[in-house]
């Protein structure tokens, strides 16, 4: 498999922020105007994103090829994602059950903050679990990670992972789960050639945060 995703250029990315930077402007304009909708405009805001990019993809480039969405790959990433998730989950356990052992509090590396409705739950786990984990590895991976493979793997996987860190921090804190996270997704990028690979790990693992996060 040839891997175009490594050759994104920089119309490429600067249309693609400007099109994510527009998009987000409008979510803090709309959430500031409809706060009680908050979860719903970020979700519908996802996806315009999502269509954006692949929108700008499939204009400056040779279509979603070019972020490793071939047609014909879509289901052996999806399987290739499952087998992923597992060998991760496998190691994330051992690692925590490490961490407890330490004395460290775990509760606080993966705990989210989940609405107490079971609609809102339902929309969290919709959009925080399914829609947004899409629309950031589109940008992440697919954009970022491309233009900035031409450096090599190590330049790319540094400051992809480095700027999704600074769109996850909060309060000056390091989001240590989103650091492991960004790494893994880079590298099953890398190794496998399809975008639908580090997708699923995103997915599944947002909604094994979110279900550890019900029962803690």
């Amino acid at each position: 498999m040839t891997k175009n995703y490594k050759k994104i250029n920089t119309k490429t990315l600067v249309v693609s922020i400007v099109a994510v930077f527009c998009v987000e402007a409008v979510l803090i304009i709309g959430a500031s105007t409809i706060p009680d909708n908050h979860m719903l405009l970020l979700g519908l805001a996802r996806l315009i994103q999502s269509g954006a990019l692949i929108a700008v993809v499939g204009t400056f480039e040779r279509g979603p090829a070019a972020i490793g969405l071939e047609k014909h790959t879509l289901c052996r990433g999806l399987k290739k994602g499952f087998f992923w998730s597992a060998g991760f989950g496998i190691v994330a356990l051992v690692a925590f059950g490490l961490l407890f052992m330490a004395g460290v509090d775990i509760r606080a590396l993966v705990h989210t903050r989940l609405p107490a409705g079971p609609k809102d739950l339902l929309l969290f786990f919709l959009v925080g679990g399914i829609v947004a984990p899409m629309a950031e590895e589109i940008f992440f991976r697919g954009i970022l990670y491309g233009f900035f493979r031409r450096w090599g793997i190590l330049i790319a996987m540094v400051l992809s992972t480095g700027i999704f860190l600074l769109a996850h921090s909060a309060k000056g804190a390091v989001p240590v789960t989103q650091l492991a996270g960004g790494i893994l997704f880079a590298a099953a990028y890398e190794v496998e050639g399809s975008l639908m690979v580090p997708i699923v790990i995103h997915i599944l693992g947002n909604m094994g945060i979110f279900a550890v996060s019900l029962v803690i």
